[in-house]
């Protein structure tokens, strides 16, 4: 239970040093969004008009008093009201959010797919060029912007092979290089991990006993090698939710898809501040809660660290 606490302790910290410090860089842009809005000519708006505007939007108080009513806000789950769209905030993420969580989840558990495979191909192959080229494609992975993979994936797959429509697709094919755009660079430091971690574990003395008996190497592989293996593997992915998070949004501006990277691309041409304070404190509070089940379940998944944290 202390370790529990302690934990919880610590994430709760982190959402409140990101908030803060959201909410700071937020102010000090340039620019106001609720005059980008309201002070065109076309609108014809009087200056008395706008400052009543302002008002209506708690705009016309000192900053720390705009911060703790975002605060207070935040707590009771307010997350006020979009200067763009007029709307307010929780309405826009509840819109945009299921189409962003269904991109991310199947991106996710692809990169889960492309890691596993080629850590283990790499291992298994029956030759040593291939196991070495395949040891080398998470590196490449790793280095390619996700943007350049999303055109170059719609340029291949769409314009050249026609293999995926990208105009009158339906739900399915439009998910296809969207998901594989943001699941390949994620796939590259899970392979990197894993196939570094069967290395590792290889060596143990456990696993020279099992083969000794006349194991088969893919036995011992699947069998003795994997379990062990991918504990750490399963921290690093903890940490690549950041990156997920990022990927997506930079994917469904690419291939302009309705989600949270829509949102948050339209927030920051408009500086719609209240837009953008809930969608980093929102990536903030996904990031946080996936790390803080990871530190859970680790202590689970490996005894001795279970041993560490009853003795903390």
């Amino acid at each position: 239970m202390a370790y529990l606490a302690r934990r919880s302790g610590q994430a709760l910290l982190v959402l409140a040093i990101a908030f803060t410090a959201t909410f700071v860089l937020l102010q000090a842009l340039p620019g106001d969004a609720i005059l980008i809005k309201f002070e065109s000519p076309e609108l014809g708006l009087s200056p008395e008009q706008i400052a009543e505007i302002r008002q209506s939007y708690g705009a016309d108080v000192p900053v720390w008093q705009q911060y703790l009513h975002t605060v207070a806000g935040f707590l009771a789950g307010d997350f006020g009201t979009s200067v763009q769209y007029g709307t307010p905030v929780h309405e826009l993420l509840g819109s945009a959010l299921p189409e962003t969580l269904v991109l991310a989840g199947l991106g996710f558990l692809v990169a889960v797919v492309i890691a596993v495979a080629l850590a283990f191909l790499s291992t298994l192959a029956p030759f040593g060029w291939l196991r070495q080229a395949l040891r080398s494609l998470p590196g490449v992975f790793v280095s390619v912007p996700v943007f350049w993979l999303g055109i170059v994936l719609i340029q291949v797959f769409s314009f050249q092979l026609r293999l995926v429509p990208v105009i009158g697709a339906d739900p399915v094919q439009a998910l296809i290089l969207p998901v594989l755009t943001l699941a390949i660079p994620i796939s590259a430091p899970l392979a990197q991990i894993l196939a570094r971690a069967i290395d590792e574990v290889q060596l143990s003395p456990f696993v020279a006993v099992v083969r000794a008996k006349g194991a088969s190497p893919a036995r011992v592989l699947w069998l003795d090698v994997a379990r062990n293996a991918t504990l750490p593997t399963i921290t690093i992915a903890g940490v690549l939710i950041g990156e997920l998070i990022g990927g997506a949004v930079v994917t469904e501006t690419v291939f302009g898809r309705a989600g949270i990277g829509r949102l948050t691309e339209q927030a920051v041409a408009n500086q719609d501040v209240a837009v953008l304070q809930a969608i980093v404190i929102l990536a903030a509070l996904v990031f946080v809660l996936v790390n803080l089940v990871v530190d859970l379940v680790y202590p689970v998944l490996d005894p001795r660290l279970k041993r560490k944290a009853v003795a903390a």
